[in-house]
């Protein structure tokens, strides 16, 4: 009896001790604790904590019952604004006519490159002169009107320009001489920018010397496109196109020269001064001057290699 009385006394001291050590936590608000607010507006639930749930902030809410909202992200930073202006802020129609000063004589075949198509076919690709700052922007422009300016004066095509194949068979009867501002000839180039204009002047090649946009359009599309072992002219211009050791080898540097190899480097390129290189320079100098920015390095092609030699 005494045994059990014992066990009975140790189990209710031991009980007691136990529970002389647990400790709850304080209240952090409300009539708990002398009606103190929780900080940061945080709610006081009915119980005396503070949080933000509603768990803290529903049935029972003391103080402050309204659920606190996160602060707003910090807004990224913005990125920076494209250049202000399109094509017509950087050439205006007396500019283009003061550029291409021979275009409306009587005997020019180019009074039929008018501004009025070149603006309307420039929509089609809307990287051209768009790139970079104003200056280059301007530039692309002169390289681009002096490159078509020096094309456009070359007459009496010598060849149908037809080469066998069945990607783009040539349409019977029809010539793919060079047409249009860049001259663009052959089959294959006629097939390709047909399927970008979605134009078929693969089999009506003709289009490109009778409607004017059409024609422009196939001079920014050669422009605009990279083609096998070659930048585009575009990527030339706005300082995209970087030399690879081979290129640096071959004398193939940054600046205009290099788009004169693109367009034709395999007939004037590395050869020396000629009256070709001559005359596309000549033109880039003169746009430049009047369109006010400078004409940069490495002007010719005269000794660089043609691209894949």
């Amino acid at each position: 009896m005494k045994s059990f009385l014992f066990l009975c006394l140790s189990i209710i001291f031991i009980n007691i001790s136990f529970e002389s050590n647990v400790t709850y936590a304080q209240v952090q608000c409300g009539s708990g604790a002398g009606g103190a607010l929780c900080s940061g507006g945080l709610c006081c639930s009915q119980y005396g904590y503070c949080g933000s749930t509603s768990a803290y902030c529903g049935a029972g809410c003391q103080s402050q019952c309204t659920i606190v909202s996160p602060p707003p992200p910090h807004p990224s930073t913005p990125p920076p604004p494209p250049p202000s202006g399109n094509l017509t802020s950087l050439i205006s129609q007396s500019l283009f006519d003061q550029l291409l000063a021979y275009r409306n004589d009587t005997s020019c075949m180019g009074k039929f490159y008018t501004y009025a198509a070149f603006i309307e076919a420039a929509k089609s690709f809307s990287s051209f002169a768009s790139v970079g700052d104003t200056n280059t922007r301007k530039k692309e422009i002169s390289a681009f009107l002096a490159q078509t300016s020096h094309e456009t004066t070359e007459k009496s095509p010598t060849s149908v320009y037809c080469q066998s194949g069945t990607q783009w068979p040539c349409a019977s009867g029809k010539s793919y001489h060079g047409r249009g501002p860049i001259q663009i000839s052959w089959n294959y180039n006629y097939g390709q920018a047909a399927k970008v204009l979605q134009v078929d002047i693969l089999n009506n090649p003709d289009l490109v010397a009778q409607d004017p946009i059409i024609s422009f359009k196939t001079a920014l599309w050669f422009w605009m496109t990279p083609q096998s072992l070659k930048p585009s002219c575009h990527e030339v211009v706005i300082g995209q196109w970087q030399p690879s050791s081979t290129d640096v080898s071959a004398g193939r540097l940054p600046g205009y020269g290099v788009i004169t190899n693109i367009i034709n480097g395999g007939i004037e390129c590395n050869k020396g001064p000629n009256d070709s290189g001559k005359d596309r320079i000549g033109f880039y100098q003169r746009y430049c001057s009047l369109m006010g920015v400078s004409v940069g390095d490495n002007l010719d092609c005269y000794y660089q290699k043609p691209f894949g030699v």
